[in-house]
């Protein structure tokens, strides 16, 4: 079920929050290698840039639905 291989980018700025909030679920978590389809290096990449924008709350840690 590997969904955004295809158009992934080759590095994750924490401050595109555009295409961040592409690889999180409806309740604000990162989704899974399984679903995003991103080699692990890449996975570690989103994580960290993820993380990041959370911290200079640029992205939600949860969202309220």
């Amino acid at each position: 079920m590997k969904r955004f291989k295809k158009d992934a980018p080759v590095f994750f700025d924490y401050k595109d929050v555009k295409t961040l909030s592409r690889y999180i679920n409806i309740y604000g978590q990162i989704e899974p290698v399984a679903k995003t389809g991103l080699s692990a290096k890449q996975q570690r990449q989103l994580a960290v840039a993820i993380k990041r924008a959370r911290h200079l709350a640029l992205m939600p840690f949860v969202t309220h639905g």
